[in-house]
């Protein structure tokens, strides 16, 4: 087995090498002057069973791009398998054609991985379930509720009701309060924009009671503090919020220290960011992401790394 990874979240990468007591593959990802990626896998792996860890964050592109073109150097390799480890898998919003005349990137990046020469998908917390669908090739799915739904246990927080901030995050929402044994709610949302969102109605009892706002990413904080707004409003003592991907725009930073969100608790997915002072916990999920390598490797089951 060797480990790989790019330069989109190396400190991720090296934490996962160290859970599986495996040191990083060495490889040199260079620019031409132009801009354009070049990469040399100076390891032999002829034969290898290759993980490959790069989260398509910010920039999306560069970081996707280089994923693709390490694909394909290992393939060329002679690798045994090569398994793409995404922690945050860009692109999964643009999962279908709400509109005339737009792309469905999500498949795209799928074709794309597939072409270069993937072998095996490992990623957490999709934006869409139905993006494992997008993919021929096998896909192992990880969860960041046991990680989460542990650190928010910790805490003890009393009269807890845990609430979806948009129609499609119900089905998380629902398993969060089924672990954390709380209530359960809903708000209702339009997006004006794609950085203004406006929250509608509510729909649960949180008057008098402490929420938990969940959602997979965060992107412009509208969402999240559109509904915080909202569940103030409506009544509630204090607002929190789980994150899965923590995937900050600049005004996200300025809008959550805004709003009446007292804390949010996140992982390291992503790389971090500088919170300029609003009160953040950051978990990190190396060592889900490497028991599922090791045990993706091996050739056992993942399904226990779903229990919390």
């Amino acid at each position: 087995m060797r480990i790989f990874s790019g330069n989109a979240h190396r400190a991720l990468a090296e934490e996962i090498a160290a859970y599986v007591e495996q040191p990083l593959g060495d490889v040199n990802i260079t620019r031409f002057p132009d801009g354009e990626i070049g990469v040399k896998i100076v390891d032999n792996i002829r034969g290898q069973d290759v993980f490959i860890v790069q989260p398509t964050c910010n920039p999306p592109n560069e970081n996707l791009m280089e994923l693709l073109i390490m694909v394909d150097a290992a393939r060329r390799a002679s690798a045994a398998r090569i398994t793409a480890v995404m922690p945050f898998y860009g692109y999964a919003r643009q999962d279908r054609k709400d509109q005339p005349r737009v792309p469905i990137t999500a498949k795209l990046v799928a074709n794309l991985l597939v072409a270069a020469g993937t072998s095996r998908l490992l990623a957490m917390d999709f934006h869409a379930q139905q993006v494992q669908g997008f993919f021929d090739i096998p896909v192992d799915h990880l969860f960041a509720a046991p990680v989460i739904v542990k650190h928010i246990r910790a805490k003890q927080l009393p009269d807890l009701v845990v609430v979806a901030p948009d129609p499609g995050g119900l089905k998380m929402a629902y398993a969060y309060s089924k672990m954390l044994g709380a209530g359960l709610a809903i708000v209702a949302k339009q997006r004006q924009s794609a950085t203004e969102v406006e929250a509608l109605n509510l729909v649960g009892d949180v008057a008098g009671r402490n929420a938990l706002l969940v959602d997979d990413l965060c992107t412009t904080a509208g969402t999240l503090c559109a509904a915080a707004n909202l569940l103030k409003a409506r009544g509630t003592k204090q607002v929190f919020a789980a994150v899965t991907h923590a995937v900050l725009a600049d005004q996200a930073i300025a809008r959550l220290k805004n709003s009446p969100i007292e804390f949010m608790v996140t992982t390291n997915s992503v790389p971090a960011k500088n919170w300029n002072g609003f009160p953040v916990e950051a978990l990190s999920v190396a060592d889900l992401l490497g028991e599922a390598i090791l045990r993706i490797h091996s050739n056992q089951s993942v399904t226990s790394l779903f229990n919390v």
